[in-house]
């Protein structure tokens, strides 16, 4: 006597392959169907097969256009953006951090020179930041230290101090050589290129950008609660934290 065969398999005949038919590029027995989500699609009964794991989602992808000694972009990244991070799984959020700003890159008899907003020492700021990323490469590494940096008394004075708590593994030696080098320079640059690039046009820092785009409405649930804008725009399992409180206000930002 031949096995019974499940309901549900008998329903995904009748409602998938009516008949004695299949669906076409559907190569395998009506009792694998729901067995992985690739089987599933080739016989287009994804929708009928409930205990299939969900796909893994994409983080929501957040940009930070900012200055080192910008009031309001150091507000941000400290009260907002690294508690944000702190707060949600690394597959979450995708941070890239542009330092930056309302400079100016000039060339001056051949070598690249730059004009901050703040001043000369917030050009330091910023490309000390550069070099940090880059010498530190893996972002839970540096990122504490910025916004230990950011968060301090003097964003100049404190790496030493910010590296020995955050990240004494990095080395300061070689982060002090890349601002004193071309390296610092070419990242300088770069960040320059990155932030005349943006569309539309950045008229104030910081000017934050959420999966690649940039809108009034975006920036404002940014600084009024980017944990819950972010919540709300990722597709996968939302963690506890994801019930958010309101943010405090930030002050206005440095605009050009």
């Amino acid at each position: 006597m031949a096995p019974a065969v499940p309901l549900a398999v008998l329903a995904l005949v009748a409602l998938v392959a009516p008949g004695l038919g299949v669906a076409p590029g559907c190569d395998y027995p009506a009792h694998r169907w729901c067995s992985s989500r690739d089987i599933a699609v080739a016989c287009q009964v994804e929708s009928r097969c409930p205990s299939l794991p969900r796909p893994a989602a994409a983080p929501v992808a957040l940009g930070l256009y900012y200055e080192s000694l910008c009031p309001a972009c150091r507000e941000f990244l400290v009260t907002k953006l690294f508690s944000t991070w702190l707060l949600l799984p690394e597959e979450m959020l995708n941070i890239t951090l542009v330092p930056y700003g309302n400079a100016q890159e000039r060339n001056v008899s051949g070598k690249l020179d730059f004009m901050c907003q703040h001043g000369p020492e917030e050009c330091l700021g910023n490309m000390m930041e550069a070099c940090l990323m880059h010498e530190a490469k893996n972002f839970s590494t540096y990122f504490p230290v910025i916004f230990c940096l950011e968060s301090g008394s003097s964003v100049t004075k404190n790496l030493e101090a910010c590296l020995q708590i955050y990240a004494p593994e990095v080395d300061s030696g070689r982060i002090a050589a890349c601002m004193q080098g071309d390296t610092g320079l070419a990242l300088m640059h770069h960040n320059a290129q990155l932030t005349e690039a943006l569309d539309p046009p950045h008229q104030y820092v910081p000017w934050i950008t959420v999966n690649g785009k940039h809108t009034d409405e975006l920036q404002a649930q940014a600084e009024a609660s980017l944990l819950g804008l972010v919540c709300h725009l990722y597709q996968g399992e939302k963690p506890e934290a994801c019930g958010g409180s309101k943010a405090p206000k930030i002050p206005s930002g440095c605009r050009r």
